[in-house]
C-alpha cells in the first residue's frame, strides 16, 4: 500500500535548483534505500517531507486519505507518524537509556512518567530498548554508550513515537563492521512493519540492505531498482560512481 507520494515538488534556493520535478512513492511496509553524489537533494528531499523546507510547488501526499503535507508545521508532520533521524545522534548524554526512551515515548502520563513510567510503559520501554539492542543498557548514560549505540537509541527513540515511517540518514557513518552489521539487521526488521527510507553513501552498506535504491541526481530520480540494476545503468555510472 502506498503511504508517501512524493508529486512533482521543485524547490530552489538562491537560483539553485535543489528538487527539480522529484515524483516517487514509498509504500508500506518497505525499505528504500536513497543514493545519490552531493547535492543531488537528498537531505532536501527529507526536509520538505518532514516540513523543514516549503518547496515551490509540487505536493507530498501521505496515508490513506493522500493528506497534502506542504504547508504543515514540523510537528503537526511528526504527530501523523514521519520520523527523522539525523546523521549525527541527538540523544540526552546526562540521562539514562531508559530515561531517553521514557522521554520519547508517545502520549505519556504526566511528568512523573518520565522518570518512573507505568507498568505499560515500562513494559513498551523494554520491548523498544530490546529490539534496538539495547536492553541490557537501559541504566546506563547515554553519553557512556559507543557511537553506534548512540546511534540505535536515537532510533528507539522514533519508535517510541511509534512512526508509520522512519527516515534514517546515513546510519553507517562512524560505525564499526560489528556495528554495521546490527544496524542492517535492525532496519530490516524495522522494515517488516514499517516504512524506512535509508540515505546512504557507503555502498556496501546500501548492498547489505538488499532493497530498492532509489538514485537522485540534480533533485529528480534518475534510476530505480536493486542495486545491482542502478550500478549498471549508465547514467547512474557517468554521474555518480564515476566509472
Amino acid at each position: 500500500m502506498s503511504l508517501l507520494e512524493v508529486d512533482g515538488i521543485s524547490v530552489t534556493f538562491d537560483g539553485f535548483r535543489a528538487i527539480n520535478g522529484l515524483s516517487f512513492v514509498i509504500a508500506e511496509p518497505e525499505l528504500r534505500a536513497v543514493i545519490g553524489p552531493n547535492g543531488a537533494g537528498k537531505t532536501t528531499f527529507m526536509d520538505i517531507v518532514t516540513g523543514k523546507t516549503k518547496p515551490d510547488s509540487g505536493k507530498v501526499l501521505w496515508g490513506e486519505d493522500n493528506t497534502n503535507l506542504i504547508g504543515q508545521s514540523e510537528s503537526t508532520i511528526a504527530r501523523a507518524g514521519i520520523g527523522r533521524k539525523f546523521q549525527k545522534p541527538t540523544v540526552f548524554e546526562d540521562q539514562t537509556v531508559r530515561e531517553n526512551l521514557s522521554m520519547a515515548l508517545k502520549d505519556r502520563r504526566g511528568p512523573f512518567a518520565v522518570l518512573f513510567g507505568d507498568g505499560g510503559n515500562q513494559a513498551r520501554l523494554m520491548e523498544i530498548a530490546e529490539e534496538v539492542g539495547l536492553a541490557a543498557h537501559v541504566a546506563r548514560s547515554a553519553g557512556e554508550l559507543s557511537h553506534g549505540q548512540k546511534q540505535w537509541l536515537e532510533i528507539g527513540m522514533l519508535l517510541a513515537q511509534e512512526p508509520r515511517l522512519l527516515l534514517v540518514d546515513e546510519p553507517a557513518a562512524g560505525m564499526t563492521p560489528e556495528e554495521r552489521e546490527h544496524t542492517t539487521d535492525l532496519l530490516k526488521r524495522l522494515a517488516l512493519k514499517h516504512a524506512v527510507v535509508v540515505v546512504e553513501h557507503d555502498m556496501e552498506f546500501v548492498r547489505r540492505l538488499d532493497c530498492r535504491v532509489t538514485v537522485l541526481h540534480e533533485g529528480r530520480v534518475l534510476a530505480e531498482g536493486s542495486l545491482d540494476h542502478v550500478t549498471k545503468n549508465q547514467d547512474v555510472i557517468d554521474v555518480y560512481l564515476g566509472r
